[in-house]
């Protein structure tokens, strides 16, 4: 009797968990296209990847819910696509997809209605799905009411905030440019406008970021200065960071340039960081020296961190010895701001590179003494000690 309730039992679950599973018939989008004109619905296209975390979060916590796929198979023709597969790779490159997961709601003409972009929760993605179904929320309706009416903010921020519910913020510069093409540059200083700036505005030279640039007093009137320094800064990581991801480093170190002829000390300071990075990922030693010369003491002087980390590279890849000096004024700047077991260490090992063993002891011992005092493993100071004793 007990094999019995356990063998049920057992099958119950497997059934429970099979329901609870993401499955799907697996159509072609050519096929789901001719349903679409067929059975007189929308296509809704879900583009994925094995590899991507947010896409299995959504396909077992709301895609495996049957209230969920009766609604979209009740209302769409529904497409599953892996983009690393044929069929998915056309139709990424097709719709310009560069986030995932990324949710399509297509006519049969293959027109985008609406597009989502990342996870969602359940009640999240069902309204978003419910609205998609609406001729008044879709992007074709949005667009051409905007479009009527350019200088009509109400328009373009209904269609600019379903826009950038499946697009990345580089394609809201089109239509953010043609509303602010009808605002003359005094009207530019608003909160509407700031908002349509601050949300729409990529491009580094456009006439409205150059004027925020010249007028930052007057903006910081109508939003805060500290979003106006957070719209400088990034646009100047939207700029540099695609460059550095893709060790692009002719266009990088043309458009670090155009960064710097901002001159502010928060924009200097910004490309100082990314100058570091892309000189660490293409190996390029005399220009992480160069930079780091030029600029540490002015940009990153009060961050103990940052100046421990520009020590460590110069302990690891930096063979001149005044180089090597300057690195240690640095890490001993770091110690001031905040002692630390690993700064004095770093001290150590520096001073041993350029062969000032009595220093190289003294930094040794401290960071010794403070491990020993926090209880921590003090293996590399110790070694450290038995080999400049040994000299």
């Amino acid at each position: 009797m007990r094999f019995l309730y356990l063998f049920f039992l057992f099958v119950w679950m497997q059934n429970l968990q099979s329901q609870n599973q993401f499955t799907v018939d697996g159509i072609s989008y050519k096929t789901a296209l001719e349903n679409a004109k067929t059975e007189g619905k929308p296509v809704f296209v879900m583009l994925y990847a094995d590899w991507c975390p947010h896409c299995n979060l959504m396909k077992k916590e709301v895609f495996s819910d049957a209230k969920v796929m009766d609604f979209l198979n009740k209302n769409y023709i529904c497409v599953w696509k892996n983009i690393e597969k044929e069929e998915g790779t056309a139709l990424k490159n097709k719709f310009k997809t560069t986030s995932l997961p990324a949710f399509l709601f297509l006519d049969s003409n293959e027109t985008l209605l609406y597009a989502l972009k990342g996870e969602m929760k359940k009640p999240d993605f069902l309204a978003e799905a419910n609205y998609a179904l609406n001729p008044k929320f879709q992007l074709p309706y949005l667009e051409k009411e905007f479009l009527a009416d350019p200088a009509n903010s109400t328009k373009f921020f209904a269609y600019l905030n379903t826009l950038k519910k499946g697009k990345d913020r580089t394609e809201l510069s089109i239509p953010t440019h043609i509303y602010l093409q009808t605002q003359s540059d005094d009207q530019l200083v608003s909160e509407t406008n700031w908002r349509v700036i601050a949300n729409g505005v990529t491009d580094i030279n456009s006439r409205e970021f150059q004027y925020v640039l010249k007028h930052q007093k007057e903006f910081a009137a109508v939003a805060s200065q500290n979003r106006v320094d957070r719209k400088v800064e990034n646009i100047v990581t939207e700029l540099l960071r695609p460059l550095v991801d893709n060790m692009a480093t002719v266009n990088y170190y043309k458009q670090r340039e155009v960064a710097k002829s901002i001159r502010l000390q928060k924009t200097d300071s910004l490309v100082f960081k990314f100058d570091l990075t892309m000189a660490e990922r293409t190996e390029k030693w005399d220009f992480y020296k160069k930079v780091t010369l030029n600029d540490t003491e002015k940009l990153v002087w009060n961050d103990a961190s940052f100046l421990k980390d520009i020590g460590q590279t110069y302990f690891k890849h930096i063979n001149d010895t005044e180089s090597l000096k300057k690195s240690i004024l640095w890490v001993k700047h770091s110690l001031e701001l905040s002692d630390s077991y690993d700064g004095n260490l770093l001290a150590a090992r520096l001073y041993n590179k350029i062969r000032d063993k009595k220093s190289a002891l003294k930094y040794a011992k401290d960071a010794a003494a403070i491990g020993k005092e926090m209880g921590w493993n003090t293996k590399d100071a110790d070694t450290l000690l038995a080999e400049l004793n040994a000299k």
